[in-house]
């Protein structure tokens, strides 16, 4: 500890005395050195000893401020403040003889960093965590030694909040977009207002006064300006809405955190409600007078998200399903101020400013997105759910989802919002029963879909029709994910099938080469076809299932014959590898839904599982592999399309009745997968073969009946290539050895299954393994192998491969044993 105590002498003397480069690196030190763990102390006293020693040289350094005219200093120095609250509790530093002297420097030194905002924006969140940490600690504190933080708290959040409102007057009077302002940089001001609620929280009584004392001239002046002609001084507007954006998220991420420190719960309550009550009276200044003109402003975009983000804090604190019944004293408190007597009235105020926003936010996503998100959570809770449909603007919603009430669903760079939408919308609808609702909520679509219908075949390459023809797919889409029961479910299906069938076989074949047309209506039908919460159950004599894989079938064929004639563009992914796994995608959740008997196909003569089958096998070999390994989500694709084939399929599986060096070429391409850094990857391909080697092993090496068509193929194929399985078996051995693979259960089914094909491959693989080890370990070596079969019997029994996976464990233990 002696030397330790040394050390920090010497690094901290170093950046005191020394000057030039060595100033950043000795603060680095210190930094490091205040981070060392009490279990490397011997004993309390030393710890306490090196814990002052810590301190007197911060001190130093704060008395003198010697070097932290450096930006690289100044942040390394915050940095290492910002340790002492990790590291030290507050009744350790309350210990320290010189503790008050310190504190008020930190306090004063922190107070400067606020101010000079522009210098130390990046470095205040060191300082604010300490401080934020120091008063979550108060309430630990034992004894009556006094922690001064009464005093110097509220000066520097009361610091913070100030030098936030002189900032836009300085820096943000504009009312352009700029990536370096915190109000349109969503980590940034998280990262500034993380440690906020807690320094607020601690002098609640006087802090919420300060920020009421700012906020009301602000809601004052914002009021004023509503009367006023559109033509006034934009440029003051605009701080002014800056100032009062900076308000609300202050505010918001007060409510965001309910933490009682000196401070009762029915007053805390009671502040929270005198806070909100300025913010939801903001809320219709907004949307009022010259302010309702102004939706294309920034400064009045960046006022709006905070509304929204303070609207989300608000509502998970007083809204959601488990606190909107234990806030009396605050909705007491805002009846009194707004007149909002409870909670279903203060849902309405939200919901309205929701429905503001996406009638009057045409062409900003980022807001959409946002009132999007709060809608989502509002309708995703049970309780919520259920106000919002009492609710005349949320059934003016439901009833008159048309562009002409919400333009955003007509605006290009809003586009992908439309499937939130319609998700949150069917969310709604389904909470209630009766198919007559429903149809009357899909009337607007049905009319898109019958004009796309009559829509000549020369009029589906306008831009009209096919901006038309994706939007319905997206919303769709959105309606289908809300469907999670089976009486959901039923209901969309019913309203697709038979009628609108064709349209979608007729988009797809018309424009096989727009991937801006395919690709929403691949991924609808991937999401209809997945069977989630087990939604696609038909009745036992409905023919539903197969008539929906029939449809599927259509789909991928008329997809998948004409992209394959289509020339590789300059961007190959967008043009057809995106349409690919997507469609990959619809077949392998088809497939693996358990809600089509597919021997039906093959018994009446129905090529539609065979045409699937073949045309899907076809669009991944016109894959290259290295492409294949490149794309991550072509690759999650193609793996997973391949365990569902070869592990539902293989007995009708059109792989085996490919040619030799094509089979090969499929098996390769699953181990090379195995050999990848996705674990889900190496599963599937593990999964896959499994089923060949177990399918083989079954039918050839174990089979008594005269084999199969399908097992003769496979007879063939490792017949002239009978490296293959030698090959996979060497591989997977490698990976549970040499790498620490976390799916070594799944690993161990392939290597079980490809031992029992053929003990000669098996010995061979040991010998060649042990030979590869050092001389002297090779005996214990082979010992391990002979324990991987004790035991094992000769089958693929469920018992069987457990007490192989067993042996597994152990074997790769010993074996890594040094």
């Amino acid at each position: 500890m002696n030397f330790t105590s040394i050390f920090f002498f010497k690094k901290c003397l170093s950046y005191v005395s020394v000057q030039g480069p060595c100033f950043l690196q000795a603060l680095e030190c210190l930094v490091r050195l205040a981070s060392v763990r009490r279990s490397l102390f011997v004993e309390d006293p030393a710890r306490s000893q090196f814990l002052s020693h810590l301190m007197s040289g911060t001190r130093e350094i704060l008395q003198t401020g010697q070097g932290l005219a450096d930006h690289g200093n100044y942040h390394e120095f915050c940095r290492l403040l910002g340790r002492f609250k990790v590291n030290y509790q507050l009744s350790e530093l309350l210990n320290v003889e010189f503790y008050g002297e310190w504190l008020g420097l930190v306090a004063e030194f922190t107070t400067k960093s606020l101010l000079s905002w522009q210098w130390a924006s990046n470095s205040v969140y060191y300082l604010l965590s300490l401080w934020s940490r120091l008063v979550t600690s108060v309430p630990y504190l034992k004894g009556d030694t006094p922690s001064l933080l009464d005093e110097t708290v509220p000066k520097i959040t009361e610091g913070f909040i100030t030098s936030r409102i002189n900032s836009v007057q300085a820096s943000f009077a504009d009312n352009s977009p700029d990536p370096d302002n915190p109000l349109e940089n969503a980590e940034s001001l998280q990262d500034q207002l993380e440690s906020l609620p807690y320094l607020c929280r601690f002098k609640y009584e006087s802090c919420s006064l300060f920020i009421i004392n700012i906020m009301e001239p602000l809601l004052q002046a914002y009021t004023a300006r509503s009367r006023l002609p559109a033509s006034g001084d934009a440029a003051e507007l605009s701080v002014i809405e800056g100032q009062i954006a900076w308000m609300v998220h202050i505010i918001a991420a007060i409510l965001k955190i309910r933490q009682t420190v000196g401070c009762s719960q029915d007053s805390q309550e009671l502040f929270d409600a005198e806070l909100a009550a300025r913010v939801l009276q903001l809320i219709n200044i907004t949307d009022t007078g010259v302010h309702a003109q102004r939706y294309q402003e920034i400064s009045k975009q960046r006022l709006d998200r905070a509304i929204l983000i303070f609207v989300q804090n608000f509502r998970r604190s007083y809204v959601g399903d488990q606190a909107m019944h234990a806030s009396k004293q605050l909705y007491a408190r805002l009846s009194e101020l707004l007149g909002l007597t409870d909670h279903l009235v203060l849902l309405n105020v939200i919901v309205g400013k929701i429905a503001t926003n996406l009638k009057c936010y045409a062409e900003c996503e980022d807001v959409i997105d946002h009132t999007l998100s709060l809608f989502q959570e509002l309708a995703s809770g049970y309780m919520t759910g259920k106000l919002l449909l009492k609710l005349e603007s949320t059934k003016f919603i439901i009833a008159n989802h048309s562009r002409e009430n919400f333009p955003f669903l007509e605006e290009y760079r809003c586009v992908r919002s439309r499937t939130n939408f319609y998700y949150i919308l069917g969310c709604l609808v389904f909470m209630e029963d009766g198919p007559v609702k429903f149809r009357s909520f899909m009337e607007p679509l049905l009319q898109v879909a019958v004009n796309l219908e009559a829509s000549a075949d020369a009029a589906f390459r306008t831009d009209v029709v096919k901006y038309a023809f994706t939007g319905l797919m997206r919303d769709l889409r959105g309606i289908a994910m809300a469907t999670n029961s089976r009486r959901t479910y039923g209901l969309l299906f019913d309203w697709l099938y038979p009628s609108r069938m064709p349209l979608l076989l007729r988009a797809i074949s018309l424009l096989t080469d727009e991937p801006e047309v395919t690709t929403p209506l691949l991924k609808f039908m991937s999401e209809f076809v997945l069977n989630k919460a087990q939604r696609l159950t038909f009745d036992s004599s409905s023919p539903n299932g197969i008539l929906l894989f029939r449809e599927i079938s259509k789909l991928i064929v008329a997809y998948g014959s004409r992209i394959l004639l289509l020339p590789n563009g300059t961007n190959i992914y967008r043009s057809k590898y995106k349409g690919i796994w997507i469609s990959l995608t619809v077949l392998s959740r088809a497939l693996c839904g358990n809600y089509v008997n597919f021997g039906v196909f093959e018994l009446y003569g129905d090529r539609a599982l065979a045409d699937a089958l073949d045309i899907s096998l076809k669009m991944t070999l016109s894959i290259p592999l290295s492409d294949i390994l490149t794309f991550k989500k072509l690759s999650k694709a193609y793996y997973g399309y391949m365990e569902v084939l070869f592990n539902n399929h293989i007995t009708i599986n059109s792989v085996l009745n490919l040619d030799t060096s094509t089979f090969v070429h499929i098996v390769t391409s699953l181990e090379s997968g195995l050999k990848g850094l996705d674990t889900g990857i190496s599963t599937q391909c593990a999964s896959a073969i499994d089923s060949l080697a177990a399918f083989y092993f079954n039918n050839i090496t174990a089979g008594d009946n005269p084999p199969s068509p399908a097992a003769l193929n496979l007879a063939r194929h490792i017949g002239e290539l009978p490296s293959l399985f030698p090959q996979i078996l060497k591989s997977l051995f490698e990976i549970i050895i040499f790498e620490d693979a976390g799916n070594q259960w799944s690993l161990s089914r392939p290597i079980l299954s490809l031992i029992m094909i053929s003990e000669q491959m098996f010995s061979d693989l040991r010998a060649q393994i042990l030979a590869s080890q050092p001389l002297d370990q090779q005996q214990r070596l082979s010992q391990c192998f002979d324990k991987l079969m004790t035991d094992v019997t000769r089958s693929l029994e469920p018992k069987n491969r457990d007490r192989f996976t067993q042996n597994l464990t152990t074997f790769r233990h010993d074996f890594r044993a040094k």
